[in-house]
């Protein structure tokens, strides 16, 4: 409400020379003014615009009147005539206006003129008779004034608009509507809607084959909305979860907790409270689930962090339960309020609100980025004009890293916040992401099983995903593009699998299907491993072998008693007696590997085949890299 403070400006000059003197305003006018004030009081700032604008007719002079309608546009974000006002006020008597100018930079920034807004906010600081309420208030937006401009100055894209669309009727209402969240398909959209008093409900809305039109959005059916006290929702990339803040009676630790619900045959199930290692007895709220649903991030008011409120993270254990939940950090936390987190679907992006980190003003959005050693790098802020003078939250970001979405009061809003879509600017976009989807199964009886899924960077050689299945053994993982990756499953009692996903060349936004037999460990099966590799006419392995090779050794560390034939095989090209030579030596490096692994090499054979057992046509290039192949086969139980 600064803004408004001007409104209820006291009748005092600065200097005895002032060219306006308030004691001598048209009386007509002052009445107009004074009825314009009765209107601000109770609210209605809107109807106090003709009064002043009357006052004004009445005395072309009255500064107090120009100083007021500037104040009042400021308030309905109409920067452009609540800078016209000031203005014209100033050109009555800039003596008189000079205190004003803390408001008048206000809206100066509010319009992005950022550079104007500091030299006015300086000319305000030069006032030698300020107490210190108003010194801290000039210093606080000259410190957000000159960070704006800093920033324009080293992040200069001409090409980049900002031009939110509103999502419109089909999602918005004349109630406020926040905390966006989708299914990494668009086949799912909920956010929330505020009541009346206290209440908050659950929303839901589909995508309809294009990104400007939406189903009409309905009530999410069930018990979750059933408790009116309910705040931030989020939705699981896979759509088999809904995560979300709620203060539900004789069913919480604290005023508001962290519950999850889950999508069932008959709907969406009774919300279960994620329990003391998450939730305390103060203020929890706005949850988003990692991609992988293994990490979960939430702002909380508890003690013992760095400010008011602050990002925690929990990490879902193997035996389904979540962790103590652990602060983020002085990296991420501030002595101000952390709040909103969105970690996007590459995994690695981390939006979230902070009014204590360096911005426009009040609450912006900023980015962390996951390092390769798991830390956090410093918060960026997403800059101007997707931060503003207000106070931002609630983003989203769909999985192709241009298209967000948030909550905003624009000028074309159905009332209060709306949702809103725009594209990201290109240098605080995340990584574009795919998806992989499917289900692990008996190779013997075709049912579903639970299993563990990990995905493998080849170029790093590190794991950067690994989840388990759900019961039935359906799995759901997202993928930043531009890498190769090797795709491992295992389930105790099985023959481990492998494969490559080659997906530097594949598009964004691709889903692919990937259903997974499973091999009961039995006598003489054979799997293929699928990146085994070795340097060119050599028997040395290279680095992304071992990625495949550690599973084996994982195979046979849990299962004592196996005994394995690696078995080589080469394509046609060249001398037969070569080729055996070759795989021969190629199938003893892989046991030489394993015996270095701690695996008793007595467990162990190998055998070099050549080009006498061929899978494939090695007419072709592509038959002939199938051929090039390392197996292992079970021959002893």
């Amino acid at each position: 409400m600064e803004k408004l403070v001007l409104l209820l400006a006291l009748f005092v000059t600065l200097s005895g020379n002032a060219q306006y003197n308030p004691e001598k305003v048209n009386k007509k006018a002052l009445q107009a003014y004074e009825k314009a004030m009765l209107q601000l009081r109770d609210g209605f700032i809107k109807d106090a615009v003709p009064l002043l604008s009357k006052a004004i007719e009445y005395d072309a002079n009255y500064v107090d009147a120009y100083l007021s309608l500037a104040g009042v546009y400021g308030e309905l974000k109409n920067y452009a005539k609540s800078i016209e006002y000031y203005q014209l006020a100033n050109s009555k008597d800039s003596d008189y206006c000079k205190i004003y100018n803390l408001s008048y930079s206000i809206n100066l920034a509010g319009a992005g003129r950022f550079t104007e807004a500091l030299q006015a906010v300086e000319k305000f600081m030069s006032i030698p008779t300020l107490n210190e309420r108003s010194k801290a208030s000039g210093q606080y937006r000259l410190n957000c004034f000159r960070f704006a401009v800093n920033y324009a100055a080293t992040h200069k894209d001409s090409s980049y608009v900002f031009a939110p669309i509103n999502l419109g009727d089909s999602i918005n209402t004349e109630k406020n509507e926040f905390y966006p969240s989708f299914t990494i398909d668009d086949s799912l959209f909920v956010f929330t809607r505020h009541g009346e008093g206290v209440r908050e409900d659950f929303i839901e809305s589909t995508l309809l084959h294009s990104p400007d039109r939406y189903s009409k959005w309905e009530v999410i059916n069930g018990s979750i909305n059933v408790e009116p006290s309910k705040g931030a929702i989020n939705i699981s990339q896979d759509g088999e979860w809904l995560l979300f803040a709620g203060n539900f009676a004789n069913q919480g630790l604290g005023n508001f907790d962290l519950y999850i619900s889950y999508n069932t045959p008959e709907g969406w199930s009774e919300p279960v409270n994620l329990g003391p290692n998450v939730n305390t007895d103060f203020w929890e709220s706005a949850p988003t689930i990692s991609p992988d649903k293994n990490a979960l991030y939430f702002s909380s008011s508890r003690p013992g962090g760095y400010g008011g409120k602050d990002l925690y993270v929990s990490y879902r254990q193997p035996n389904g339960r979540w962790s103590r939940a652990v602060n983020m950090g002085p990296s991420i936390n501030t002595r101000g309020d952390e709040q909103a987190p969105f970690i996007h679907a590459d995994n690695m992006s981390l939006y979230f609100t902070s009014d204590g980190l360096p911005g426009y003003g009040s609450a912006d959005i900023f980015i962390a980025r996951k390092q390769s050693d798991g830390s956090w790098g410093t918060p960026e802020n997403l800059g101007y004009p997707i931060n503003t003078i207000e106070h931002e939250g609630t983003l989203y970001v769909a999985s192709n890293g241009i298209t967000a979405y948030y909550a905003s009061d624009r000028s074309d809003s159905r009332g209060g916040l709306d949702l809103y879509r725009f594209d990201m600017r290109p240098e605080v976009r995340p990584i574009k992401t795919l998806y992989v989807k499917g289900t692990v199964s008996d190779a013997t009886t075709g049912k579903g099983i639970p299993s563990t899924v990990e995905l493998t960077d080849n170029q790093q050689q590190k794991t950067i995903t690994k989840i388990q299945t759900d019961e039935t053994g359906h799995y759901f993982i997202t993928l930043p593009t531009g890498k190769d990756y090797t795709f491992t499953v295992n389930r105790k009692g099985y023959l481990f699998y492998s494969d490559i996903y080659a997906l530097s060349n594949k598009p964004a936004d691709t889903t692919y299907q990937k259903d997974i037999p499973l091999q009961p460990i039995v006598l003489n099966a054979t799997v293929t491993l699928k990146n085994i590799q070795f340097n060119s006419n050599s028997t040395n392995l290279e680095p992304v072998s071992k990625i495949e090779l550690d599973k084996l050794v994982q195979l046979l560390g849990d299962n004592f008693s196996l005994h394995v034939q690696i078995s080589g095989h080469t394509d046609n090209t060249g001398n037969a007696a070569q080729n055996i030579a070759l795989s021969t030596s190629r199938a003893k490096s892989v046991v030489d590997y394993l015996v270095s692994k701690g695996i008793d090499a007595k467990r162990l054979t190998w055998k070099g085949y050549g080009s006498a057992k061929p899978i494939a046509d090695n007419n072709t290039e592509i038959g002939k890299a199938l051929n090039r192949r390392t197996e292992f086969t079970i021959t002893g139980l």
